[in-house]
């Protein structure tokens, strides 16, 4: 991977901003729900000395493997082979592989995050979210292990018949304001102004 710039002016601006959201709190919640449905560590020798954060996290998920054995465990057969190789292709296709492997469960595309924000660590807010986004929908899809986040909705469709939709279209909201004891009395609009 090539090193990139700190960036400069705009582009600077924007990704300081970006690591500032960064909440170690978020991250260690996401961790432990990982290695709670993993049943073991995602720390490696080289990353258990280090201290929580950005860098951390980058270097334990980075290869794709930790998020593809993440997602079979939760539904069986998501990710049909899991690449072991060290070359970088390798680890985004693994990536990649998760990433639809979320999409497939019903996650949408907005609530996932980009290869490149987990290899070359551009957004790792967004690769929580993710994974909050993937412990969300867990459940749903019939997981009885352990949960992350809030419970995701459920829908409520309303389903009016046509006579009921037709009888709002008498009534004024009281959005629209009221009429009652209205006069146009005061109202000077097109009259002249006599200036005295």
């Amino acid at each position: 991977m090539a090193t990139r710039p700190k960036g400069y002016g705009l582009t600077g601006e924007v990704n300081r901003k970006i690591a500032s959201k960064y909440d170690i709190e978020l991250e260690k919640e996401a961790r432990l729900w990982i290695e709670a449905v993993l049943g073991r560590p995602i720390s490696t020798e080289e990353t258990a000395a280090m201290d929580y954060g950005q860098d951390r996290l980058h270097l334990e998920l980075k290869d794709g493997k930790v998020l593809c054995e993440l997602i079979n465990t939760i539904r069986p057969g998501s990710v049909k082979k899991i690449n072991d190789s060290k070359l970088a292709f390798k680890k985004m296709e693994n990536i990649g592989n998760f990433l639809d492997g979320c999409i497939t469960l019903g996650i949408s595309k907005t609530d996932t995050f980009q290869t490149a924000d987990l290899y070359e660590k551009t957004n790792m807010i967004q690769v929580i979210n993710g994974i909050y986004a993937l412990g969300r929908k867990a459940p749903k899809i019939g997981f009885t292990g352990p949960t992350l986040g809030v419970k995701e909705a459920d829908s409520n469709p309303r389903n009016f018949t046509s006579e009921q939709l037709n009888a709002g279209q008498g009534v004024i909201g009281l959005q629209m304001g009221s009429n009652k004891g209205a006069s146009q009395q005061g109202m000077a609009f097109g009259a002249t102004r006599s200036i005295i």
